[in-house]
């Protein structure tokens, strides 16, 4: 099939000087990469880098001087999945390479929230609060794989607090404060940390959020404390504490005068747990090591991003959100990173993002799909703003639909590199992205990343090429994790990506790998709509529906039914002020039949107040499915885990009212 134009080709001179252009000549000239002719030339270079796993990593592990205080003996010990081991014998701490490259006087975090207001950290003063924190976690009896939690909002604090765990060879999870006491304490319980560290509140929407009390609670749900920090981020005063534990002001543990020591652990030295989004139960505890993210970091931030000294990254994101974990990494390239605190979208002020990204030079700016669409909706400018310095707009969560393309382009700035992008928790990096060495595909992800061997397979395991296939990774990747929390065996781990292509990475996306070598998302597999054996991605109907003004979101399901049938709804979020009369019902038909699948037009349209998503921002395709097919709201959904819990009743009444009333079937245009 013919390629299609690009909707963006990369500029010549923008390429030429990239750092992933700087890397592929070094490749070239110093690990003699086979088929790297031009620097520019992003498809041989990622060939290298998935068919020479070891040439590659080495190469990165040269390019950013990875500083090991003991060195590997070989890059890779074997590639079976799961069990490969990345650099054996290298020793480091992540902590040392995020402070190394900080200018001491230059600004490292610039702490930014929806007011409008900021405030920046430099250098110097980052690493000497990282010192103090270190030292104070130190004297509360934090060692090497101890575990320290935060429970904050996305502040300096919680860099501060994960950096001074990692120098210490500790482990750090985090979470945001809009989760209940009880949501957080199902996280953490699960690893027995030795200090949480909380906040008094967080500024949401014009809101300043009282979390006091909250934060106690959390601490008396969590009896292995030996102390709890506590953080006045609001100002607000402590009330005396409802347990036994230790507590330390903030301002005690960050202000000492003390020298940071870094403390080296092996390559795979657990750094962080991250944590699934529980929607079926306890959340998984994901865990990943010092190196293996040290150097996906340096390798998605330095040479994807192209981002280093002088940059600036602001990327709206919540601490519980793996997004939070790649923005604190900005710090490995030595550029700053913003801190947000605040709604994406407050009412008084719903530009405040691209007003801040003009105010304080921002390269790359970060969202996501929901964003982009709302500022269209919202009838907002960017373009009024002075974004001269911004060149990328990464976008991830959900695929980003062709519609955003244009109006980034028209309403953001010409020439501006959309960087839609597709990842997960489970690796804290995206399997496909973008560089300046790509080009930009309306409403595809521009290339599988660098080290990243991508595929999609079809039902008997084989690759496919403009085919519909399930997204898979056929060589290790080192930010894979190392193991689940509480998985001895390493059973669940395995039954989470290897149960359906043995040895090989089953993400769970539904994927095209198409011949011009991008990558369309179309949603979840298990979420696919499977209409008489026409298979087509959810994300599919969402784009062309939530195109139209009279529609906020949508959520399409397909249900099979007892009975063999096939019930597949659409719901959807009106915007204010509209009804769904059966003239807008055909309009959305319409939409549905001609850009997307006249076989796919929904039995029926349903107008709800909202759709349920993860607290991260996904649609809860399938837990939605399993209410209207009659499952019971506790074995499907943990409410904890849902941003509005009071959806998961509203769904699974409607489910019974279908099962009540089962009205006949009835398939508009299905042919």
């Amino acid at each position: 099939m013919p390629h299609p134009e690009p909707f963006l080709s990369p500029d010549p001179e923008t390429a030429a000087g990239s750092r992933i252009a700087d890397f592929a000549r070094r490749a070239a000239r110093h690990r003699g990469a086979e088929g790297i002719r031009q620097p520019s030339d992003y498809e041989a270079l990622h060939h290298w880098s998935v068919t020479d796993l070891e040439g590659f990593w080495a190469a990165v592990w040269e390019y950013f001087a990875i500083d090991a205080a003991t060195p590997y003996e070989r890059v890779l010990d074997g590639e079976t999945m799961p069990g490969a081991r990345w650099f054996p014998g290298a020793t480091l701490n992540y902590a040392h390479h995020a402070l190394r490259n900080l200018h001491p006087d230059a600004p490292a975090i610039t702490a930014l929230d929806e007011t409008g207001a900021g405030h920046e950290i430099t250098g110097r003063q980052l690493r000497a609060q990282v010192a103090s924190v270190a030292a104070t976690l130190r004297d509360l009896g934090v060692g090497p794989g101890d575990r320290v939690v935060g429970y904050l909002p996305n502040t300096p604090h919680a860099v501060i607090a994960f950096l001074a765990t990692a120098s210490l060879g500790a482990v750090w999870s985090v979470c945001g404060q809009d989760y209940a006491p009880k949501a957080a304490a199902d996280r953490f319980a699960q690893l027995k940390p030795t200090v949480l560290i909380t906040a008094d509140g967080y500024l949401f929407n014009g809101t300043r959020h009282d979390r006091r009390a909250a934060s106690l609670d959390l601490a008396g749900a969590l009896p292995t404390l030996k102390a709890t920090v506590l953080v006045e981020h609001l100002g607000l005063t402590w009330p005396a504490t409802r347990h036994s534990g230790l507590t330390v002001p903030w301002d005690d543990a960050a202000t000492r005068a003390e020298y940071l020591t870094l403390t080296p652990v092996p390559f795979d030295h657990p750094l962080w747990i991250v944590f699934s989004s529980g929607t079926t139960g306890l959340p998984k505890g994901i865990v990943h090591g010092h190196g293996g993210v040290l150097l996906e970091h340096l390798k998605i931030l330095g040479l994807h991003c192209d981002l280093g000294v002088g940059d600036r990254l602001l990327w709206y994101t919540t601490t519980h959100w793996m997004m939070w974990n790649l923005v604190v990494s900005t710090l490995l390239t030595g550029a700053t990173t913003c801190t947000y605190d605040g709604s994406p979208v407050p009412v008084a002020r719903p530009d405040v993002l691209w007003e801040l990204a003009a105010r304080h030079k921002v390269t790359v700016f970060g969202t996501s799909p929901q964003y982009l669409l709302a500022m269209a909706k919202l009838g907002i400018e960017p373009s009024a703003h002075d974004l001269s310095a911004v060149r990328a707009i990464g976008s991830t969560g959900s695929a980003l639909p062709a519609s955003a393309y244009p109006w980034v382009r028209d309403h953001v700035g010409a020439g501006i590199q959309l960087a839609s992008t597709s990842g997960g928790t489970d690796v804290v990096s995206a399997f496909a992205g973008s560089a300046p060495t790509t080009p930009v595909w309306a409403g595809e992800v521009s290339a599988p990343n660098l080290g990243v061997a991508l595929a999609a397979y079809d039902g008997a395991g084989r690759p496919v090429v403009d085919q519909v296939g399930e997204l898979v990774v056929t060589r290790p990747m080192p930010s894979m994790p190392l193991y689940f929390w509480n998985d001895p065996d390493g059973s669940r781990y395995r039954d989470a990506y290897f149960t359906a292509y043995p040895g090989v990475w089953r993400h769970g996306d539904w994927i095209t790998h198409t011949s011009h070598g991008s990558v369309i998302v179309h949603g979840r597999s298990d979420a696919t709509l499977n209409r008489n054996g026409v298979r087509l991605g959810s994300a599919d109907i969402h784009d062309v529906v939530e195109r139209l003004p009279e529609v906020t979101e949508a959520l399409v399901i397909g249900a099979e039914e007892d009975d063999g049938g096939y019930w597949m709804p659409l719901f959807v979020v009106l915007a204010h002020g509209i009804e769904l009369d059966e003239a807008l019902r055909e309009r959305i038909r319409d939409a549905i039949r001609t850009g997307a699948s006249p076989r796919h037009v929904p039995d029926e349209i349903l107008a709800v107040p909202a759709i349920p998503h993860t607290r991260t921002g996904k649609k809860l395709e399938v837990p939605v499915k399993r209410l209207l097919q009659g499952a019971c709201a506790e074995q499907v959904l943990n409410p904890a885990a849902v941003d509005d819990p009071d959806l998961v009743a509203y769904f699974a009444e409607l489910g019974a009212e279908r099962r009540r009333a089962r009205p006949p079937r009835t398939v508009k245009d299905a042919s």
